[in-house]
């Protein structure tokens, strides 16, 4: 009787999870869909009515997204903006979060609250005053501009997540590899990386989902040559408004590629999740 109940409890589970799951991919599917009408065909009904009507359906939207130079522009420009950011955060992040967390020098504790302290400020309180800074070193307006504010304010919680991560590793483990020979840059790479892996790869899914998803420091600065696909999204709205053709490629084209991250890296996300929630 207890194993019948255990499974109708687990069977129920799973049953209310895949409704959750279909409700959360129902934005996406119609997303998508769209994304294969014409304008004429999204006038007259709602993305579902091509359900009943799979002939309006075909791929000469992305035929026409490919056509527009704007949007191939803006989204290799989201590429080297996001890729680059994420790399360097994560691997500046790891490092000093090791050194934080394992090394001795002088005023370590207190640089560290400084860290945590850079927590609280506000991302809309240095926009102005770093664009006026990123202006004179000629920074503004320019890809590696946008690429180093990104660093500069993703920084802190990333170097304060993989500390405390770090810091839970078992001091025997260290001193074991210490005492076999191995220098600190040796027990960072071969040791505490492979360790960390799964709070690495949490760090650079949220990271990277979060410049993917970015308009706020792209509006201020980005230029034209510079800007990415979401800044460029809403530019082409508020120019033609209407040309929906377009545009719902274009925003799928956008959502799409962190949902393929998100799952291609899932596995060691919920390990860094699971790790994180024992410790």
């Amino acid at each position: 009787m207890n194993a019948v109940r255990r499974g109708l409890g687990n069977g129920l589970v799973q049953a209310v999870l895949v409704v959750i799951g279909l409700i959360w991919m129902t934005p996406l599917a119609g997303l998508f869909v769209s994304s294969l009408r014409s304008a004429q065909d999204t006038a007259k009904g709602g993305w579902w009515t091509a359900l009943a009507s799979p002939g309006q359906l075909s791929f000469d939207n992305y035929s026409a997204l490919l056509k527009n130079s704007g949007i191939t522009k803006a989204f290799w420009n989201t590429v080297l903006i996001s890729v680059p950011t994420t790399v360097l955060v994560v691997v500046i992040a790891a490092l000093a979060g090791y050194a934080f967390a394992w090394l001795d020098f002088p005023a370590r504790e207190p640089l560290f609250l400084l860290v945590v302290a850079m927590l609280v400020v506000p991302v809309q309180i240095g926009l102005l005053p770093v664009a006026k800074f990123f202006g004179q070193l000629g920074l503004f307006g320019t890809i590696p501009g946008v690429v180093l504010f990104h660093v500069a304010y993703g920084l802190p919680f990333a170097v304060f997540l993989l500390r405390n991560y770090f810091a839970e590793m078992p001091k025997e483990m260290l001193e074991a590899a210490r005492m076999d020979g191995g220098n600190e840059w040796r027990i960072f790479t071969r040791l505490v990386l492979p360790v960390g892996r799964p709070a690495i790869a949490s760090l650079a899914i949220f990271q990277f989902l979060w410049v993917w998803n970015d308009m706020l420091v792209a509006l201020l600065f980005a230029d034209t040559s510079s800007q990415p696909l979401t800044v460029e999204l809403q530019s082409q709205i508020r120019q033609f408004g209407s040309n929906i053709d377009v545009l719902a490629p274009g925003a799928f084209l956008s959502l799409v590629v962190p949902v393929v991250v998100f799952f291609a890296f899932q596995r060691h996300f919920v390990q860094g999740v699971m790790a994180g929630s024992v410790k």
